[in-house]
């Protein structure tokens, strides 16, 4: 039973990521097709987990040996798997990091796209500076590449990053700076947050890393019990009797 919930919680997890809308998550996915793949595959670990934690059920009741010992060979895998993907993202990390700042910048540029697709990522951009307060990937100042910003004369910034009370009911487009009429500005003089995004989500994950490495080693705990029950009930199964298996 307490493997067919860590499957549904897998499963669920892996939904939840091709489902939200509104946070970092979206950002990642809509441009990047490994963070899609990745739920995916989290969605087939969780369906396996629990179809696993049903045979291993089945073979430790009817004392099966080779339910047990399919049982214990795909939580081996499962978990040899969760292990090489941790180990590929803690040595990929500054490939990584690079990637997000190529997806995050071409975003701040092109911001304000009439495409559908685009404004559901915008929309998502504008969530994520308004829940970190943040502005920008490294800073305000990577939104002097926008095209609007820069047919605007700098006069206007994006909303989401105000840390201004006039802007507080404002959370997605651009607010205008009160500036003279055909003024020109930069970023230094827009009411906006000074941290980047970066440095906010990077805070974010050292803030919560005992809890993300808390659940990670939970897990592997679960996995690595189950591998052992498995195997001992496997050795202690001296003969099967397969009339115990129910009948369809």
């Amino acid at each position: 039973l307490l493997f067919q919930i860590l499957g549904a919680v897998i499963l669920g997890f892996g939904i939840w990521i091709l489902a939200d809308k509104t946070s970092f998550i979206t950002v990642l996915q809509m441009s990047s097709p490994s963070l899609k793949t990745g739920a995916y595959i989290l969605i087939g670990v969780g369906a396996l987990t629990m179809v696993m934690g049903f045979l291993g059920c089945l073979g430790a009741v009817n004392e099966i040996r080779c339910l047990l010992g399919l049982y214990f060979t795909c939580l081996m895998v499962i978990l040899i798997t969760q292990v090489a993907a941790g180990l590929v993202i803690y040595f990929q990390k500054e490939t990584l990091k690079e990637e997000l700042s190529r997806i995050v910048g071409n975003l701040i540029e092109n911001y304000s796209s009439p495409n559908d697709d685009e404004k559901n990522l915008e929309d998502a951009w504008d969530y994520v500076q308004k829940q970190i307060a943040c502005c920008g990937w490294i800073g305000a100042k990577d939104w002097e590449k926008n095209e609007f910003i820069i047919n605007q004369s700098m006069t206007v910034y994006p909303c989401s990053c105000s840390n201004s009370s006039k802007d507080f009911e404002a959370d997605s487009g651009f607010c205008n700076l009160d500036v003279p009429l055909n003024s020109t500005a930069t970023y230094a003089d827009w009411p906006v947050h000074e941290q980047g995004c970066m440095d906010g989500v990077e805070k974010w994950l050292k803030d919560n890393l005992g809890v993300i490495l808390g659940v990670c080693t939970g897990v592997a705990v679960i996995e690595l019990l189950g591998m052992i029950l498995s195997i001992s009930l496997c050795k202690n199964i001296h003969s099967e009797d397969y009339t115990k298996v129910p009948k369809s």
